[in-house]
């Protein structure tokens, strides 16, 4: 076994299931491998945090193994039975569709294509797009792009940062995110950690020709990580303002002269039409100033017999083409249109319906749609799929200044509350769908839900994630904070069945510190550093999701809420299991389960009571496992399993025979862990598990070699 077993391949293995470690499966991978890295040193070893660390526990693995024996057997099957952890790249859907009123920039597509095409020689391909806001950036990268798709065969992958440029810009993890999820990787197979995500990325695009761009990025950090290391794939990053301090080739797109925004005028509203303005024509190409966005804006006015001109650069407007263009469209509007699209973006929503604007401006939704529809028509607002639109990042800020000065503070606070209590009314009935039997989830605000089932209420949170993650910030900043802590609840069933965990974290963080700031030590401040916890957690980040769910211990305590404290001490003792700490966390199961036990039988909780007793049986069943007390593992197992079969929770009772059928091929009986695995098989086939029927088919194959 040796050939196989060599340290290189026990070092990337350890990588592949630290870095794998997302989901119920990764997690599954990552406490069995624990179990067996201790059964075969004969002691605690901790999961590795560092590639070096991994290096040194291989190495001391492989040191064990050349003594031969089952272990050795064990480990090759292992590295056998699993997956290639780097999945395949797939094409993707490509680039969104360019502009067919390109006009012009010759000198900077000649100048992507000179970066694109240079010999590599060692230095990766980059470049930098940039421009002032409306000049014309993306339509420059998407009209390059789209005439370059023969020269990248093996892809283009687009990301466009947009959705957070009111707010907060995500963070580098969160672009990896997204863009592994372009190249095809599932939700259940990116790495919880930044350095697993960029480790990935890396591992897709070695030897491939594929061009990535990263749309509306604001600053070095967010694609420092992207820097291609392959000779073939080409990275242009584009960026809505001034260039930042990214190595490449750093191109700036410049205004259009006035032969070519008249081109473009013509393309947009045709020659008839600007021949009829030609008296107009010199004054509205100086106050466009080449700017594509506000000329566009104004092509489209021409269309109409009276065109409406942005206000001169001397105006109140100021000298942007942009500020023009609004206040132009404003006008063209009438006021109670121009009114809405202020007030709705005064709260900076990364997206909205007519049901939103409806309620930021206090009118009918059925007004909201009609006024939205007449704001497409003069480009002050863009329309997105499923009913909903957004603002250009520099058309919200201008309209949310404006809405200051014409509407004053007071009624934008108040505009701002009524989109508030919209966000949070959807989200809690979202949240209660998504849940409907936890108790960390709010009751819905009414009896009638708009939600059929779970299925329905998860994508619909999911749906409003970022207005709702935007929201925790709005209210937090308007004063609202009990708002800002019953929305951060509301995201639970997100961290819990969609696994959006980088996304929510901004927002937990800054929900659990406003509420240890105006409510420490009570049930929400708790809830709030559970859910902390619980997402630093699966993202890896140990030391923290411990104190977070500490601070969730002492919390509950505080409150004299037993069931929240014994959950939380329970999720301290998973924080632990899956950093191989078993008997540590086998303490605090131990301890969890007699918090559970003080629920007197009137007591909030009791109802739930049995069922948490059984998930406490299930982990100290997994804690010992790993502490290689193997009868002792089975027999809480066992009971476990009794209880779920009496409930008939099929999903659960799968999990427990997964559990039970690890102790037992541990303990060498491979031919009763293969009769749990078939029994596991067949509830969770209807179930649709994919991803843990694929891991006891692994699971089995491991059983049978070893039989």
């Amino acid at each position: 076994m040796l050939e196989i077993v060599t340290v290189g391949a026990l070092t990337a293995f350890l990588t592949a299931v630290g870095n794998g470690a997302a989901g119920e499966m990764g997690k599954q991978a990552l406490v069995s491998t624990g179990a067996l890295v201790r059964r075969t040193l004969g002691r605690e070893a901790p999961l590795p945090a560092t590639s070096e660390g991994r290096e040194v526990l291989a190495r001391a693995l492989h040191a064990q193994l050349s003594r031969a024996g089952r272990h050795s057997g064990e480990w090759a099957e292992l590295l056998q039975s699993l997956p290639d952890p780097a999945p395949l790249l797939v094409r993707g859907a490509g680039l969104p569709p360019s502009t067919r009123d390109f006009t012009d920039r010759q000198r900077v597509l000649r100048q992507l294509t000179r970066e694109a095409g240079r010999p590599a020689a060692g230095r990766p391909r980059v470049a930098l797009l940039y421009g002032p806001p409306g000049i014309g950036t993306t339509a420059v990268a998407l009209y390059w792009g789209a005439a370059q798709i023969a020269q990248y065969p093996d892809g283009q992958f687009y990301v466009d940062l947009r959705d957070a440029a009111a707010g907060s810009a995500p963070a580098s993890s969160v672009v990896l995110q997204r863009l592994l999820q372009k190249m095809g990787v599932g939700p259940e197979r990116i790495p919880p950690t930044e350095a697993g995500r960029e480790e990935l990325y890396r591992q897709l695009t070695a030897g491939r020709k594929a061009l990535v761009v990263i749309d509306h990025a604001s600053h070095l950090a967010q694609v420092r990580r992207l820097i291609p290391a392959a000779p073939e794939v080409f990275l242009l990053v584009v960026a809505s303002g001034p260039a930042f301090a990214l190595e490449a080739e750093r191109i700036a797109v410049p205004q259009l002269t006035d032969r070519d925004a008249v081109k473009l005028l013509k393309k947009v509203a045709g020659p008839e039409n600007v021949a009829r303005a030609k008296a107009q024509l010199p004054d509205l190409l100086d106050r466009c100033a080449g700017n594509a966005f506000a000329l566009k804006a104004a092509a489209i006015s021409l269309l109409t017999e009276e065109p409406s001109l942005p206000d001169p650069p001397d105006g109140p407007a100021g000298h942007s083409p942009v500020q023009r263009m609004v206040l132009a469209a404003c006008r063209t509007l009438g006021p109670q249109t121009a009114r809405l699209c202020r007030l709705t973006a005064v709260g900076a929503w990364p997206a909205f319906d007519a049901d939103l604007a409806a309620a930021a401006a206090n009118v009918s939704a059925q007004e909201a749609a009609r006024m939205l529809a007449e704001a497409v028509d003069v480009q002050l607002v863009e329309p997105l799929h499923d009913d909903r639109y957004r603002f250009r990042p520099e058309v919200q800020r201008l309209l949310s200044e404006a809405a200051g000065q014409e509407h004053g503070i007071p009624e934008c606070a108040t505009a701002v509350s009524r989109a508030l209590d919209h966000v949070l009314t959807r989200a809690l009935y979202a949240a209660h769908a998504a849940l409907p039997r936890s108790w960390r989830v709010e009751a819905a605000p009414g009896e009638a839900t708009p939600y059929g089932d779970e299925a329905a209420g998860v994508a619909a949170l999911r749906a409003e994630a970022a207005n709702v993650i935007r929201a925790v910030s709005v209210a937090r900043e308007y004063g609202h904070v009990d708002t800002a802590l019953r929305l951060a609840r509301s995201l639970w069933p997100l961290q819990l069945k969609a696994g959006h965990w980088d996304e929510v974290l901004p927002a937990l963080q800054g929900a659990a510190r406003c509420a240890d700031e105006q409510h420490p030590d009570t049930r929400t401040a708790a809830g709030l550093h559970f859910q902390l916890a619980h997402c630093l957690g699966e993202l890896q980040r140990w030391d923290e999701a411990d104190r977070a769910a500490q601070r969730a211990v002492a919390c509950e305590r505080a409150a004299g809420h037993v069931r929240g404290e014994a959950s939380s001490v329970e999720l301290l003792g998973l924080l632990q299991l899956y950093r191989w700490e078993y008997p540590a966390a086998h303490e605090q199961f131990v301890e969890a389960e007699a918090r559970y036990r003080q629920i007197g039988p009137d007591e909030e909780g009791a109802g739930d009571l049995p069922r948490a007793l059984a998930l406490a049986e299930r982990h100290q069943g997994r804690a010992l496992c790993g502490m290689g007390q193997l009868a002792e593992s089975c027999a809480r197992l066992e009971r476990a399993r009794h209880f779920f079969v009496e409930q008939g929770e099929a999903y659960n009772l799968g999990r427990v025979l997964t559990d039970l059928a690890e102790t037992l091929h541990a303990a060498g009986d491979d031919t009763a862990a293969l009769a749990e695995i078939a029994e596991a098989e067949r509830l969770l086939t209807p179930e649709r598990a994919t991803p843990h029927l694929e891991y006891l088919a692994r699971l089995r194959q491991r059983c049978e070699a070893m039989d």
